[in-house]
């Protein structure tokens, strides 16, 4: 039998193979877009491939999209929705630093504790995050982003003992670098502001990205972590990306000023 499914962030990237993947196996996938443009190009995506799924406004900053999305009844949220900021700690300006953890911290557990409670009452349901591998590492250049995950991070543990004696999942998905376009416009936004004072400290020292990996394997494991009848609580990929995380946790013990 399948299950009903939230995705936000469906637009692009993890969030748009997720959810077009869940609904090709058979469940009731909500989709969630940021914007009507957005809404509109899914749904005709949806047509051309064949593909039944619901498609709707929901930007999780707003309070509205929320409430309306809070009326489903689902059994998994997918907390998906995420932006990226970069730029030095030193030189990032708050506005900037905040506004990530809006979207990636606040918005995210805003709609995981409105959905939590109902879950808790049945007493079952699920909910999935979109950590990040830069939640379990130092990523210089990208502190607010990775400041972000770390928080969810927090979140997430915190939310997984809490809940599980109600019947109610908590898992993570930490993707490294993925050739979905995140990775490079979030390391494109500081130009945005960059030029607009004196720094000192500098830009990034290297702006190609030439590692990233097919997205298509970070899409299937989540996939498989929404369908498992007992998910794993984190999951990071690439294999690579899991080697390198347990490497440099166990280093930061020995790490000197």
């Amino acid at each position: 039998m399948g299950k009903t499914i939230l995705v936000t962030g469906a637009a692009t990237g993890f969030g748009r193979g997720v959810a077009l993947g869940l609904a090709r196996r058979g469940h009731r996938v909500v989709a969630g877009c940021q914007i009507w443009p957005q809404v509109w190009e899914l749904r005709n995506a949806c047509k051309a491939e064949d593909v039944e799924m619901q498609v709707v406004k929901l930007d999780v900053l707003d309070g509205i999209d929320r409430a309306k999305a809070l009326e489903l009844e689902i059994d998994v949220l997918h907390n998906n929705a995420g932006i990226m900021e970069s730029g030095p700690m030193v030189e990032i300006p708050m506005s900037v630093f905040r506004s990530v953890f809006e979207t990636n911290v606040f918005a995210a557990l805003e709609l995981a504790q409105g959905f939590a409670r109902r879950m808790v009452k049945r007493g079952s349901g699920r909910i999935v995050w979109t950590s990040s591998v830069a939640g379990l590492v130092k990523v210089p250049f990208d502190g607010a982003y990775a400041a972000s995950k770390h928080a969810v991070e927090a979140i997430c543990s915190a939310m997984h003992e809490e809940l599980k004696p109600h019947g109610v999942e908590v898992v993570t998905v930490n993707p490294g670098a993925y050739r979905t376009g995140f990775n490079d416009t979030g390391m494109e936004s500081m130009d945005q502001w960059w030029d607009q004072a004196d720094r000192v400290v500098p830009h990034w020292p290297v702006r190609e990205l030439v590692h990233q990996h097919d997205p298509t394997e970070m899409i299937e494991a989540i996939i498989e972590v929404i369908e498992a009848s007992n998910p794993p609580y984190r999951t990071v990929r690439p294999a690579a990306a899991e080697s390198m995380v347990r490497k440099e946790q166990a280093e930061a013990w020995d790490r000197r000023a």
